[in-house]
């Protein structure tokens, strides 16, 4: 099996596991506690907060743990609308992951205002749109760091310095960022970040959101007085240890991971044009490294995935969690992709664990297809 869709999940890393194994077997106890047996969850907790907060240079008081990327997002979104009269407002771009979309969806529900902006044909949110869309109702713009379909990286930090000057909160969908390019919230200048350590390497069911000191929002679950009371539901000690030694690991390698993974698409690229065929590919240059959505004309990306399953390599077609939906993606509409082009469209994503080999083997399997 050939494994290229790094940016659905990854697989948990030999030092993340056996990191959560102490504290799934003998050290189970509730870090809520006081007796004895919770001081070593408690502190473990902690310590891992503190690795969390130093690779975005946060401050540990600014890292609540979520169940994941999608609960990051639906709290950053709903817990500040909440607090305000449903009159109100929230921006977003057209291209956001939908556990943003839906959250956007649902605010509408209730009575709350939302303004989607476009993007270029590059993925990008243009700083003017952002600008023109301000108003003094407006209360957050969530903006992505990075797109998990097309591998964009916006500009947040200019993004988030206008929604300042209008006194509008910022918030980012960090999922696909964090553990693969630098991301520091100070120079971002965002006002809470979310990410999941399943896209790092980390066990799946466990995140984080970012709220920059100062910032109050509503908590979303109700029950005890975890993190702080802000979110509820005992604490997931494996999950959480497990998401900051895979975190670090990336972070202390995070230039030589890039370096090799844009070898790699570098690679498969030229391959694929070596063999003739007529693609392009989508998105920004300024991208996630090992980050592809390419349309092949007159393709059908469904049936370009389900051969290349049956070749024993994984892709995609777009989001993974919209893999069963066959229409055109969202994404892909949004940058006005070529008709020709655009139903022909998989995303491959790429590992630490790809080789060149890897990468030979899945262009000559795409020329197969499609020749």
């Amino acid at each position: 099996m050939i494994y290229a869709d790094h940016a659905a999940t990854t697989a948990l890393s030999p030092a993340a596991y056996e990191a959560m194994l102490p504290w799934l077997q003998d050290k189970y106890g509730n870090p809520s506690t006081l007796y004895s047996l919770a001081r070593d969850p408690r502190k473990a907790v902690a310590h891992s907060r503190e690795v969390i907060a130093a690779a975005i240079n946060a401050e540990p008081s600014e890292i609540f743990f979520t169940s994941g990327g999608t609960e990051a997002d639906n709290w950053a979104l709903k817990g500040t609308m909440f607090q305000y009269d449903r009159r109100k407002g929230l921006i977003t771009s057209v291209i956001e992951h939908h556990a943003v979309l839906n959250s956007c969806v649902a605010l509408e529900r209730m009575g709350y205002a939302i303004d989607t902006l476009p993007v270029d044909q590059m993925g990008i949110v243009q700083a003017e749109a952002l600008q023109s869309a301000l108003t003094d109702d407006i209360l957050l713009v969530s903006i992505m760091l990075a797109n998990n379909e097309i591998g964009t990286i916006e500009p947040v930090a200019k993004l988030a310095e206008i929604a300042h000057q209008g006194g509008v909160l910022f918030h980012t969908d960090a999922v696909q960022a964090i553990g693969h390019i630098p991301v520091d919230v100070k120079a971002l200048q965002v006002d809470m970040l979310s990410a999941s350590a399943h896209k790092f390497n980390g066990p799946k069911g466990i995140g984080y959101l970012y709220i920059r000191k100062g910032v109050h929002l509503v908590p979303l679950l109700d029950g005890g007085g975890q993190e702080r009371g802000m979110r509820a539901g005992t604490e997931n000690v494996a999950g959480i240890v497990g998401m900051a030694t895979a975190l670090q690991e990336h972070i202390e390698h995070l230039q030589q991971e890039a370096d090799y993974l844009n070898v790699l698409s570098s690679r498969l690229i030229d391959q694929l044009k070596s063999k003739g065929l007529d693609f392009r590919m989508n998105g920004s240059h300024n991208r996630i490294p090992g980050s592809l959505s390419l349309s092949f004309k007159g393709a059908d990306g469904e049936m370009l995935l389900h051969r290349l399953d049956l070749m024993g390599t994984a892709v995609a077609t777009g989001s993974a969690c919209d893999s069963k939906d066959t229409v055109l993606s969202h994404v892909i509409q949004a940058i006005a992709a070529p008709q020709e082009y655009a139903h022909g469209t998989i995303r491959i994503t790429l590992g630490m664990d790809n080789t060149t080999e890897q990468v030979d083997m899945i262009a000559q399997q795409i020329a197969t297809i499609l020749h």
